[in-house]
Formats: structure tokens, sequence, C-alpha cells
């Protein structure tokens, strides 16, 4: 064995995965995508500025990705991510939470500082400053 290859067996290569989904999650994703007739479209994962801590997350289904989008495909079903919201969203889990005060996705994000009580409003160490929102008041309006 080469030095060089002695090295790179050595080298430990930690690769955070773009996002993960959760079985369920794919489940729900798959269900919506058969119930709606658009079996081809994929669903978009994104996040935007707004919600009571600052950014928000949002989904929707497109039919194809753009010039830049990342693509996730797990178990059949596809989401897309821009390149923007990949830098709020790197190494997060989607999973859908079925509980007696109703279902919906949810987002566990390693980037994440803090979020609202609601679980689609985030903040993270890049955002300067505190939101101006009515979360800190114990509710929230999403």
């Amino acid at each position: 064995m080469s030095v060089i290859e002695q090295e790179i067996s050595q080298t430990t290569i930690n690769i955070t995965p773009v996002l993960s989904v959760t079985s369920s999650a794919v489940e729900v994703i798959r269900n919506l995508l058969q119930q709606r007739n658009i079996p081809n479209h994929s669903l978009r994962v994104f996040v935007s500025g707004g919600g009571c801590s600052g950014m928000q997350y949002g989904m929707a289904f497109e039919e194809s990705p753009k010039e830049f989008d990342k693509v996730v495909a797990m178990d059949g079903v596809s989401l897309i991510i821009d390149s923007t919201s990949l830098m709020y969203l790197q190494g997060a889990t989607i999973d859908y939470v079925d509980s007696l005060m109703g279902g919906g996705f949810r987002i566990e994000n390693p980037n994440a500082v803090s979020s609202c009580g609601c679980g689609s409003s985030f903040r993270t160490n890049n955002d300067s400053g505190e939101s101006s929102g009515g979360c800190g008041s114990g509710s929230c309006s999403h």
C-alpha cells in the first residue's frame, strides 16, 4: 500500500446527508401525489423569510426541478431543494406526525437554534437580531 493509499484509508469522511425523509413522511407524500393525480411530481421543500422566528418552511408540488436544484429521491418519491434553502436545510429530517391535535409534516433541523411552537418557523445563528413576530408571547399565527 502506498503512502497516499494509507492516508486515504485512514481518513474518515463525514458527509452530512442533504435531507432525510422518514418512512411515514414518504407514505404521506406518496398518498398526496396519488390523491391529486400528479404521480410524476416532486415535493419542493424550501425556506423563506417570515414567520414568528424569522425564517419559515414551505412545501409545494412541482412537475420538475429547476437548473440548480438538488433532488433527493427516496422510496419512489422525490424532493426538490433550491440552493439557498439547502444552506438552511442541510442535514434536516422531514417527518410526518399524526396526533389527536391533527397531523402534519415536522422538520427536525440541526441548523435551527430556535423555533416557534408551531414548528414551521425557525431562526439560525446567521440570522441577525430578534424577529418582530409574536412567538415570544406564547402564541403563533401559523
